[in-house]
């Protein structure tokens, strides 16, 4: 998180930074968990990410997008609007969960997603999503974003999923959600299932028991899971062909949402992948390894890491995550 916060390519206007879904949001997401687990208060890293939210939350109106319209690229500043919007109120609500308290900046940053949001049209209820062609979390990524907006809702403390002003905009996000799944990725259905622990009314029973035992069914020998499992035909630009070995992405997302919706301790599949990450954490540096879905990488390269970046924050949710 130190170095992306420094990093040329992650600087925007205003002296603030890029909040990526590959590094920022789960940074955020792991390393409040970890702060709860190690009876912490957070570490300077963690306070210079909310404060840049907390910055460009309050300077919406004048905050450049993270990705401008350009003639190469037209279109991003909705893409951009929509997906930063969306992970601030996230982060934001995390943070507040771990306080209990629902704070005016993340009432604030959830008023802005909510302004953000598709009203009408084939994707009415869902947001837009910067679409790089890189996944998981920028290629055909509408509705996985749409998924972090309801996990959003439903994280963020003192019933904030039942104030009455943001019903409307609520309806229209379930009723999104429940169209368009049948025609996801798992690995969209398994942050699905995730957001369904905060928000229940998303899935039925039987469509969350549905996503486990599709989930579980991916567990591979060794007790791990691998991403390639997770989503469907994709391909790699380079056409090379994808990691099949389990990765700490895969394995550590997958156990953090079985035990989000109230899988039993002993349940063997748990075990089995709690087990995996256990053994498989680099003793190195900390990192849980994972492989890039739209190219072979170098994995030690600024680019491979991301994907170890995302990986080892869903492994200590997993691990340390109730």
């Amino acid at each position: 998180m130190e170095w992306w916060t420094t990093w040329s390519s992650a600087q925007r206007d205003h002296e603030t930074f890029c909040v990526s879904c590959h590094t920022v949001l789960p940074y955020a997401l792991g390393r409040s968990s970890l702060n709860a687990a190690l009876h912490a208060d957070g570490v300077p890293a963690e306070r210079k990410l909310l404060d840049n939210v907390i910055k460009r939350v309050r300077m919406w109106q004048d905050v450049q997008p993270f990705y401008p319209d350009s003639a190469k690229s037209p279109g991003k500043t909705p893409e951009s609007r929509g997906t930063e919007s969306v992970l601030n109120a996230l982060i934001l609500a995390s943070h507040d969960a771990s306080t209990g308290k629902l704070s005016a900046d993340t009432r604030l940053a959830l008023d802005n997603m909510l302004g953000q949001q598709v009203k009408t049209g084939d994707a009415a209820g869902a947001w837009q999503w910067l679409q790089f062609h890189n996944a998981p979390w920028e290629g055909d990524s509408q509705y996985y974003g749409s998924t972090l907006a309801a996990l959003a809702i439903g994280m963020a403390p003192g019933d904030y999923r039942d104030t009455p002003a943001i019903q409307e905009g609520l309806g229209l996000l379930r009723q999104y959600l429940a169209r368009e799944r049948a025609s996801q990725k798992l690995i969209d259905r398994i942050v699905l299932l995730w957001a369904s622990a905060r928000v229940p009314s998303l899935l039925t029973a039987a469509e969350r028991k549905a996503i486990i035992d599709e989930a579980v069914s991916k567990q591979q020998e060794d007790g791990g899971f691998s991403l390639s499992a997770f989503v469907g035909s994709w391909t790699r630009r380079d056409k090379t062909p994808l990691e099949t070995r389990s990765d700490g992405y895969a394995t550590g997302l997958v156990a953090f949402v079985l035990r989000q919706t109230g899988m039993k301790a002993n349940d063997p599949a748990l075990q089995r992948s709690l087990a995996w990450l256990g053994r498989n954490q680099e003793k190195s540096d900390g990192r849980w390894q994972a492989w890039s879905l739209n190219k072979q990488r170098d994995p030690m390269s600024d680019a491979g890491l991301f994907m170890s970046d995302a990986a080892t924050a869903f492994a200590v949710l997993a691990l340390t995550g109730e």
